[in-house]
């Protein structure tokens, strides 16, 4: 092997380990917010029905009958965990794809390490309009 080669080689694992990190995150992401879907739908259905005062609840592999307000307590706590899930995973991913880019040779894109505006921020700017 000549010293080009040697060279070559390390890089394109790196790129291609990186690459991976940023696909495995998206997949992840992609499945959590199904998740996260599916238990916004619960909770609506909970909102939505009046009539039943207990409702089954899977938990692993056991199903348990509980009272609602806890069932829509549980629920609400899996989806506000699901969300800082999501919400971590794209945090960590900005980072990645600037690795990526950088490891390439490419410019960062821009506009992309855009925060937005907090709530304070924007009721300050409807103040201003």
């Amino acid at each position: 092997m000549d010293i080009a080669s040697d060279k070559v080689l390390p890089y394109l694992t790196q790129v291609e380990q990186v690459a991976e990190e940023i696909i495995a995150d998206k997949h992840q992401m992609v499945d959590l917010d199904r998740r996260r879907q599916k238990t916004r739908e619960a909770i609506r259905v909970l909102q939505k029905d009046k009539t039943t005062e207990k409702n089954w609840v899977c938990f692993g592999n056991q199903f348990i009958k509980l009272p609602k307000k806890d069932t829509k307590k549980l629920l609400d706590q899996d989806f506000e965990e699901l969300d800082n899930q999501i919400n971590d995973l794209r945090r960590e991913l900005k980072p990645k794809v600037s690795k990526l880019r950088d490891m390439e040779k490419k410019e960062d894109i821009k506009g992309f390490n855009l925060n937005p505006l907090s709530k304070e921020e924007m009721r300050a700017v409807e103040e201003l309009i």
